[in-house]
């Protein structure tokens, strides 16, 4: 599966199993959360609020996905996801 991912996506492939293997996909009540170097992206329904989702990719092709949308899939596809009994919003006014 990882050869396959990194095939397909490749540097963003690779960043993607790396914030799975580091425990980087959190799942909350209002939203699913992937952890960066510098910020947290949320991830709903294969869409990101990062900068590369939104500038860098070509919307109407479905292999173009942001590392983020691929570490979900990837973490739910495994059961890696880490799931908090909070609120996301909560927990983001302490960050």
């Amino acid at each position: 599966m990882v050869d396959a991912i990194i095939s397909t996506h490749e540097r963003r492939g690779q960043r993607a199993i790396e914030a799975v293997s580091e425990g980087r996909v959190k799942r909350y009540r209002d939203f699913t959360v992937v952890v960066g170097y510098d910020d947290e992206y949320i991830v709903e329904e294969g869409q990101c609020t990062c900068k590369d989702a939104e500038y860098n990719l070509d919307q109407s092709d479905p292999t173009e996905r942001c590392w983020h949308s691929l570490a979900v899939d990837v973490a739910e596809a495994l059961g890696e996801v880490d799931h908090h009994d909070m609120w996301y919003s909560e927990v983001r006014e302490f960050l």
